[in-house]
């Protein structure tokens, strides 16, 4: 029996015309929101497995680099554990995660920072979690970038994450933000939130005994994927 994709619950979600977040409301819809029954496109997809993953395909400071030459910028740790409200482990999960370089600048031909590219960096990595739900990527922490909203403001240090269960129609986005980054509570995306809880969920911990065991900044950012304590998603409350 094939399960039914949830329906999102919109009272956790940001509002979709938020005036502090100025593209909002162009991009927000004008007509009545429809639903419509899943189909078998969204039900059937590939069973994603470690084959299809490379050596290096979640360390983003060589899974680019030319020559084995590291990219500029503070090498970090991005670790943590996929579970379900009951806290059993999601095993099998693919993340993906893109990102900025350590200047603020993605590698994307619409990207208009003025921020140089950085050519051993391409900011984006993948990773399957083990039986017990853990993953980890090793990357560069991103820097916090400009964009024109009311004026010119920032965005604080982040990183995407997208997570898979069996399909493509069981697809959670969300983002991963650094703690203690003054950014945060000014940024008009992470303020369209309701949900002081949600907020939280978005923010990744300071991991001091990994970091001085292995002589790198580490972040813990474990992923919750249903009940009172998930973590927030972007494109749907509840998960996998």
């Amino acid at each position: 029996m094939v399960e039914a994709l949830i329906k999102r619950n919109l009272k956790i979600h940001p509002q979709l015309n938020f005036p502090d977040y100025k593209s909002s409301i162009l991009r927000a819809p004008k007509n009545k929101k429809i639903s419509f029954s899943s189909t078998s496109t969204e039900f059937s997809g590939p069973v994603f497995n470690k084959n299809i993953l490379g050596n290096l395909d979640n360390d983003l400071t060589l899974n680019f680099s030319k020559n084995n030459i590291l990219p500029i910028g503070h090498k970090i740790i991005v670790f943590g554990k996929i579970s379900d409200q009951f806290c059993n482990p999601i095993e099998g999960a693919l993340i993906e995660i893109w990102q900025a370089n350590a200047a603020g600048k993605y590698l994307h031909h619409n990207d208009n920072n003025s921020a140089p590219i950085d050519p051993n960096f391409a900011g984006c990595g993948r990773s399957i979690t083990s039986s017990k739900g853990y993953y980890e990527f090793i990357t560069i922490q991103p820097g916090p970038y400009p964009y024109p909203n009311r004026g010119i403001e920032w965005r604080p240090m982040h990183i995407h994450f997208s997570v898979f269960g069996k399909s493509f129609g069981q697809r959670l986005i969300t983002q991963m933000y650094f703690e203690g980054d003054p950014l945060i509570n000014s940024c008009p995306m992470v303020n369209s939130i309701p949900d002081e809880k949600a907020k939280q969920s978005l923010i990744s911990t300071l991991d001091t005994s990994r970091s001085n065991t292995q002589k790198l900044l580490s972040y813990k950012f474990d992923i919750i994927l249903r009940g009172t304590n998930q973590t927030f998603f972007e494109n749907r409350k509840e998960g996998l």
